[in-house]
């Protein structure tokens, strides 16, 4: 099989690489998360890079235990958080680093992405007839914003429109999470304490204005909440969250005449945020609700490679 791309994307929390075919299929994918100690709440940049710094050469020797080296053309790689200017974290340090040495060993043609451009990529590579503008909600462990986005030659032009002005859900979970004793991330445990039981305790209904919204009193309305009850709150918490996905959703596809809206990231995997979403239909919230597939919602670098294989057509 000619003309694979080969895609690498070192996030703050997860090392990831992936090869895709000129017809956008996976033909490898491989995610793992850093390593964080129990307790800790996330990794400083210099760990993390050197912890992709491990990981990434064993990864590489993985793809070519699969494919053929000589059929990949492309080298893509997420090198910044967003399509920005001034968009910079040290951590993709360690991708760019090898995905440009891999570049020129195999003469492949060497493109650069954001990883928020992956995420678009990845979830649109799922959902079927998406139009263009659309909204993407990108919610992540250290990012909530709510995206419009255009489809160009070369990735997206996107402009934030939403989302926290504090911290994110992500964050907002995970400390949940580490405070009642479980690894980071957090997030999935909470899930699945969601999903099992009913709700009990509600942290107060977060407010929206002009689209963006603060999440950090209901943090501390949770961990108080956890010192007196303990897990009690986590499934009124994420009936809390659902209803703000639905709730900004709505008005900004309102106020932009949007007409798809996307969920991804890692905290759109949620089964509990997906079950609820099940009632959220385009009568309702006046907009078609998407979510990408559960595999390709977390940070993964299938979207860096289909965005670089697109360029070569």
């Amino acid at each position: 099989m000619n003309d694979l791309t080969l895609g690498i994307d070192t996030s703050n929390y997860k090392t990831s690489v992936a090869v895709t075919d000129p017809e956008g299929g996976t033909v490898f994918q491989r995610s793992e998360f850093l390593k964080v100690e129990q307790g800790e709440r996330g990794l400083r940049q210099s760990v993390a890079f050197f912890r992709h710094s491990q990981v990434l050469p064993l990864f590489i020797e993985d793809v070519f235990q699969h494919v053929d080296a000589e059929n990949i053309r492309t080298v893509a790689v997420s090198d910044r958080p967003r399509n920005v200017e001034g968009s910079y974290m040290p951590v993709f340090l360690a991708g760019t680093n090898a995905g440009r040495i891999l570049a020129a060993a195999l003469g492949a043609e060497y493109q650069t992405f954001s990883h928020q451009e992956g995420h678009i990529a990845a979830a649109l590579s799922t959902i079927p007839k998406i139009e263009s503008p659309f909204l993407f909600f990108h919610l992540s462990g250290g990012t909530t914003e709510c995206l419009l986005c255009r489809r160009k030659k070369r990735g997206y032009q996107v402009e934030i429109v939403g989302g926290t002005k504090d911290i994110s859900i992500g964050q907002l979970l995970d400390r949940a999470g580490v405070k009642l004793g479980y690894s980071f991330p957090a997030g999935k445990y909470l899930d699945q304490i969601a999903g099992s039981e009913p709700v009990s305790v509600r942290p107060g209904k977060i407010k929206i204005k002009d689209g963006y919204f603060n999440l950090s009193g209901t943090e501390t309305q949770v961990l108080r909440s956890i010192d007196e009850n303990g897990d009690a709150v986590i499934p009124g918490l994420f009936e809390r969250i659902g209803a703000l996905l639905r709730d900004s959703a709505s008005d900004l596809a309102s106020r932009y005449i949007i007409r798809d809206v996307i969920l991804a990231g890692g905290v759109a995997a949620s089964n509990t945020i997906r079950l609820q979403a099940e009632s959220w239909t385009e009568e309702t919230t006046g907009c078609r609700i998407h979510f990408g597939s559960r595999e390709l919602s977390g940070d993964n670098a299938v979207g860096i490679s289909l965005l670089g294989g697109q360029c070569n057509r």
